[in-house]
């Protein structure tokens, strides 16, 4: 079993990557990780995860009630121990604000298509838990939702919340979203994306078992065969992905997006739909604009 001192050391270590990779800014984000079964090492709030100290830590039960320490725990601890409550072979817990990722929260667009084998085979997908006011018992609720079929979630205007087996799994797990992110807004700059087909995506969950991954629930049937079809499938049953039947193929095009339209699927509130520019496309028609009124 691995020592408190070198679990502080690892706290301190995680923080020092995400504010080095950006996912943090000021004093940004929270980690915890178990200390055993009723108690929790968690980061102290309002301090920069960039600069911590091993002396700094809290040590909470999982009631939240603070049984060692000089600084009090994470202003968003509820949202930590609602993760552990559901999920009792989680060991740890990472919650930041990667850049991307973040981006795709606040656009209200789920990570949960079938692009990347990896992505599939570790996380599944990576949906949005619905808006919730930080630091309040709004956020454990809206986390509760999808936490017992999914090791990573996107919060909606908030950032990402990862879990994991130990402390670095949770943080790689947080890596694993950023990176995808990153790698889905370039292939929808490019216009489109090349999706995994259904077919595919069923054999790359059986070769799980293989790679010794266990995951937390399920990749779902097609959506559209699952219970009942206005409902959808359950989210703590099961991973909805978007995979399209292939046919044959183990690849299909997604449909071509517009210029300008990286992140479609949005639609105006009278539901007319949203036109998306790119800077130099706004900046062009800009200088048109004022070109004219000379």
């Amino acid at each position: 079993m691995t020592t408190e001192s070198q679990l502080r050391a690892d706290v301190v270590e995680v923080g020092r990557r995400m504010y080095a990779r950006g996912y943090t800014a000021s004093n940004d984000g929270n980690i915890s990780v178990r200390l055993g079964d009723d108690r929790l090492l968690m980061t102290p709030r309002s301090v920069c995860k960039g600069f911590m100290t091993p002396d700094m830590m809290c040590i909470t039960d999982l009631d939240g009630r603070k049984l060692q320490g000089d600084r009090d725990p994470s202003s968003e601890m509820l949202m930590h121990l609602e993760v552990y409550r559901q999920r009792p072979d989680a060991r740890a817990v990472c919650h930041a604000h990667p850049p991307v990722a973040t981006g795709f929260a606040v656009a209200g667009i789920p990570l949960d298509r079938a692009v990347l084998a990896e992505v599939l085979t570790t996380l599944g997908s990576i949906p949005i838990a619905e808006y919730a006011t930080p630091s309040t018992s709004e956020l454990p609720e809206a986390v509760r939702k999808y936490v017992k079929a999914h090791d990573g979630m996107l919060l909606a205007n908030h950032g990402a919340l990862t879990l994991g087996v130990d402390l670095f799994s949770a943080y790689y797990k947080l890596e694993t979203i950023e990176h995808f992110a990153k790698i889905s807004l370039v292939a929808r700059l490019l216009g489109r994306e090349n999706l995994i087909a259904r077919e595919e995506v069923d054999r790359l969950q059986g070769l799980r078992t293989n790679y010794g991954i266990k995951a937390p629930a399920p990749i779902c049937p097609d959506p559209t065969a699952v219970g009942d079809l206005l409902a959808g499938p359950d989210p703590v049953t099961c991973q909805v992905v978007q995979a399209p039947e292939g046919e044959g193929r183990r690849l299909v095009p997604s449909p071509i997006e517009p210029r300008g339209a990286v992140l479609a699927d949005q639609s105006g509130p009278d539901g007319d739909e949203e036109i998306r520019l790119t800077y130099r496309e706004l900046s062009t028609l800009i200088e048109d604009a004022i070109r004219s009124l000379r």
